[in-house]
């Protein structure tokens, strides 16, 4: 049994480890960590564990674990790594954005596979960034960015973490749409460095306008950028770059969010429209594109089929 540690673990990402880890069936949950919930039972914040685990939120935390999630805010987990020492053997995956950037392994199973299978310290991506490269990664692997890339994706209330804000609050969030960070998006600076993995030359702009959907949880983004293949030439570029990437799914209909709530999957839709390719692109933001991924590089990083724990049903309705 792999030993698991979560610290942070009273938030949206923490509490979404703690579902998946508590029917993973290679996983033992050592310890789950809050400052601000200590001593209280997990089910008393995350409530819909009643039943399913008598863990209480502890204060400390240690490294007698095999692997360490870090769900903290960003800045947080950068400052734990620094004030504490954790044994090189004890791998550590950060889902914040502290580490992204140019430091620890990247962690997109369908674009570094087997460098995650390797390392110790893994930096979870984005949730904008994943879906955003799901929806690129074969253009890019064939050095077919050649134009400005254009993104307009909606994100669920959740993608802006557990704490109450101006913009997550009930009477504000529902039946209300907003843009924000347009074209300044943080997760643009980890889309930039994968495009550039797989295509050096790539230089061109990737105009990012993000949306406050009323809605909790999931991302639809949309895409489109020049493409000079013919849509069926796109379809089976996509199918062969995916093909051996469990969770990424084509779909010939055009998705909506409900089809990927509660799952690890990202569905894409490809289109085309004159000398356009569109790709849609879907993903529960606190899975695919939070926790769910986080154990799918897990399992990678201990060995074992990296759906394990992750098979998990949709909502539908």
């Amino acid at each position: 049994m792999i030993k698991v540690g979560v610290i942070g673990a009273a938030g949206y990402t923490g509490g979404e480890a703690i579902r998946i880890l508590l029917h993973h069936p290679k996983v033992e949950i050592a310890f789950v960590q809050s400052n601000s919930q200590a001593g209280k039972p997990v089910s008393s914040v995350h409530t819909d564990l009643l039943g399913d685990t008598n863990l209480y939120f502890c204060a400390e935390w240690h490294t007698d674990v095999d692997v360490l999630l870090l769900c903290t805010g960003h800045g947080e987990a950068a400052n734990l790594m620094q004030n504490h020492h954790i044994p090189d053997e004890v791998k550590v995956i950060d889902l914040s954005h502290d580490h992204r950037i140019g430091k620890w392994t990247y962690g997109l199973p369908e674009l570094n596979k087997e460098q995650i299978r390797q390392t110790k310290r893994l930096a979870n991506p984005g949730c904008f960034a994943t879906a955003i490269q799901l929806a690129l990664l074969p253009l890019a692997a064939q050095q077919l960015l050649c134009s400005e890339v254009h993104i307009s994706a909606t994100t669920g209330s959740t993608g802006a973490g557990q704490k109450p804000t101006e913009t997550s609050h009930f009477s504000w969030r529902s039946n209300n749409l907003s843009v924000y960070k347009a074209f300044e998006h943080q997760h643009l600076a980890e889309i930039y460095q994968t495009l550039q993995q797989l295509q050096p030359s790539f230089n061109q702009q990737v105009n990012f306008i993000p949306y406050r959907g009323s809605f909790t949880r999931g991302i639809l983004a949309a895409v489109y950028t020049d493409c000079s293949l013919s849509f069926q030439q796109a379809r089976q570029l996509y199918e062969h770059y995916y093909r051996l990437s469990p969770f990424v799914l084509l779909s010939d209909e055009n998705p909506d969010l409900k089809q990927v709530v509660n799952t690890n999957k990202c569905v894409l839709h490809l289109a085309k429209h004159n000398n356009k390719l569109l790709i849609i692109s879907i993903i529960d933001n606190l899975v695919k594109g939070a926790s769910g991924q986080a154990i799918q590089n897990m399992n990678l990083m201990c060995g074992l089929e990296e759906t394990t724990g992750l098979l998990m049903k949709p909502v539908a309705f």
